[in-house]
């Protein structure tokens, strides 16, 4: 049997979703192929989305008219704004959802994307052409023999990659618990070149809250304000439900501890490297040995479950350990459990084999998307898939022309200074992974122009442009630029006299007025905001409270871009100098090996990378300041 389609979208996670719906949105004839149909984009680990950097990536996925925000929306059970004791640039929106719902939203969204087709079955083998041109993917064949022809093929597998699961000393070959492996598709891609190497990840024990003494526990509220992820989807529907904290002890360690001999971690059994920034709760003990105590956070997966994941205490520890360590936490003296925690060890391929667009070096029209490019997270996968979907899209409309990174019209690539995704996909196409990636703010040196309430500002209109965002969606942030800009302009142009506010200045802690002065220089004062003048300034509660149901995301970033005009200006001014480093272009006009001039190491990782331009050289790591100069000498003659 032989199905014919424009792209072929291997797997059904949090990538292969938004890479399909991305593609098809686009106009491409799409299909997704996925093991199970009932459990698309499943939350695998934390049934959770967002945090930091990760939120504002979710939401730069509903500025392009990806749909992982409005799923978010639509299944939170709880919400919070992170970081908000620090300054807007690290604000960073999470949520916790329903984990069941969230998989039938996503189903509802697939479902009524026209151009996209489901096909659940197993990829086997990936079917690639050579010519005298190279070679070109032409589709791939599954367990049950069927052809599936595609100009385009993305790989977005997630741990299925001869996944192996381990609890204690006991190994099972699987992609997720009681979910098998695929044991053929990573031979049939490294056949033609591609390097593949080896991670490991985890996660933590399952709980039924009816075991659980919650009067021994402290609760976390979530947040009821007018923030959520998608910029159109409506506003949390949902029941909205607590979190709850408690800390490990020492006798719990000591258990813990009593079991690291049948770690797979410790005896030999995982050789590959798991992530750095989720450690599991035995690595914890290892690494921070002074510690007495450990956070957990007990979380709720639904609103009609009484299943709980215990964020904190990933675990691949033997079940046993893990069950009589936990019952000398107080609250959880009765403990019972679902299924203990377990690690899973997965093939993953190295990310410098790709361009920027995530297409391969090596084979035309091979996409890789998500944790098989060496990441781990749901929200750092969609944000892979959705650029993959764009750019397997617009190869597909351009048939007969190669995508060339030179040409804008034919491939869709973010600057450091645009996106989180922009930066996320450029560090491991240029720097590689040797543990599972996950962004943070600190790994974006334009923070204060990634923020999670501008994403719209930064990626909508140029997502139209392409066909990536709808005209619903353009619309939506039309509307809301010309509000901004219409707040901005008032508190610019209305002026304040001393004798109307300065009693209430005094009193609110901050200096009076001398002189007539126009509004935006009070509000750009720390210690007021809108909502304080407000009181005070009719004139301006009356510009808040325009009939609209947006007024606060509004009056929030019109507030956010007058109190931080300056850094705002002043971190363009530094992204501008770097784009001009970006427009040397030096791909193809090199042999690094024969170059003497440049370090050994420099040669060899320019030779294997193959940058695109002197920017991305510069931040090949092995590559010095003084190496870049050779290079822009060179060019220069």
């Amino acid at each position: 049997m032989e199905l014919n389609y424009d792209i072929v979208v291997i797997g059904g996670g949090h990538a292969g979703c938004e890479a399909a719906t991305a593609a098809a949105n686009m106009g491409a004839k799409t299909c997704l192929v996925t093991m199970d149909m009932n459990k698309i984009a499943q939350m695998s680990c934390n049934p959770a989305i967002g945090g930091i950097a990760k939120g504002q990536i979710v939401r730069e996925i509903d500025a392009l008219g990806g749909h992982t925000a409005e799923v978010t929306d639509a299944t939170a059970i709880q919400f919070r704004m992170l970081n908000r004791g620090k300054g807007p640039a690290v604000w960073s929106p999470r949520a916790q959802c329903d984990r069941g719902k969230f998989i039938w939203k996503w189903r509802e969204v697939l479902d009524n994307t026209p151009n996209l087709s489901i096909w659940q079955d197993q990829a086997d083998e990936l079917l690639v052409e050579e010519s005298a041109n190279g070679k070109r993917v032409t589709g791939v064949k599954t367990i049950w023999g069927v052809t599936i022809n595609a100009k385009c093929v993305i790989v977005t597998a997630g741990t299925f990659l001869n996944g192996l699961l381990h609890i204690g000393r006991k190994m099972i070959a699987g992609g997720r618990i009681a979910e098998p492996a695929v044991p053929n598709f990573t031979q049939s891609i490294t056949r033609h070149g591609i390097r593949t190497a080896r991670m490991k990840t985890g996660t933590p024990v399952r709980i039924d809250k009816r075991s659980v003494d919650f009067s021994l526990m402290e609760v976390q509220d979530g947040e009821t304000d007018f923030h959520q992820f998608s910029f159109m989807a409506p506003h949390r529907q949902l029941a909205q439900l607590p979190c709850w904290t408690c800390n490990t002890n020492k006798e719990v360690h000591d258990i813990l501890k009593s079991g690291l001999a049948d770690s797979p971690l410790f005896n030999g059994q995982i050789q590959s490297i798991g992530p750095r920034y989720c450690p599991s709760i035995e690595t914890k003990l290892v690494t921070f040995a002074d510690k007495d105590q450990h956070p957990l956070f007990l979380e709720p997966e639904g609103v009609e479950t009484n299943e709980m994941y215990l964020n904190g205490f990933s675990s691949s520890l033997p079940m046993e350990i893990q069950l009589s360590a936990l019952k000398k936490i107080p609250a959880f003296r009765n403990l019972e459990v679902y299924r203990p925690g377990y690690a899973i060890e997965y093939d993953f391929f190295d990310p410098t084999q790709l361009k920027h667009t995530l297409e391969s070096k090596i084979v035309d029209g091979l996409f890789f998307a998500g944790q098989v490019n060496g990441t781990t997270g749901y929200e750092e996968a969609a944000g892979q898939g959705v650029v993959a979907g764009i750019n397997a899209a617009l190869v597909t409309a351009f048939t007969g022309k190669r995508m060339d990174e030179e040409d804008n019209k034919y491939s869709f690539v973010m600057k450091r200074d645009e996106s989180y995704i922009g930066v996320l996909i450029d560090d491991l196409v240029t720097k590689g992974v040797d543990e599972p990636y996950r962004m943070f703010t600190s790994r974006a040196e334009y923070r204060i122009l990634l923020r999670q309430d501008d994403a719209d500002a930064r990626l909508t209109e140029k997502a139209y442009e392409i066909g990536a965002a709808s005209r619903k969606r353009y619309d939506w942030w039309t509307e809301k630029k010309e509000a901004i800009g219409e707040l901005i302009k008032f508190c610019e142009s209305h002026s304040i006299k001393p004798k109307d506010v300065n009693s209430t200045l005094e009193s609110l802690g901050t200096t009076t007025l001398r002189m007539g002065c126009k509004l935006i220089d009070l509000v750009s004062r720390p210690q007021l905001n809108f909502a304080t003048l407000s009181g005070f300034i009719p004139e301006l509660k009356s510009q808040l409270e325009k009939p609209s149901n947006r007024n606060e995301e509004i009056a929030e970033a019109a507030e956010i871009r007058i109190k931080y005009k300056g850094y705002i200006e002043r971190e363009k001014v530094v992204a501008d100098k770097m784009h001009r480093l970006e427009g040397i272009r030096i791909k193809g006009r090199f042999v690094y090996s024969e170059m003497n001039q440049l370090s050994t190491e420099a040669r060899q990782k320019l030779e294997a990378i193959n940058p695109e331009t002197i920017a991305q050289a510069s931040r090949i790591p092995g590559v010095s300041p003084s190496d870049i100069n050779v290079l822009l000498v060179l060019l220069g003659r």
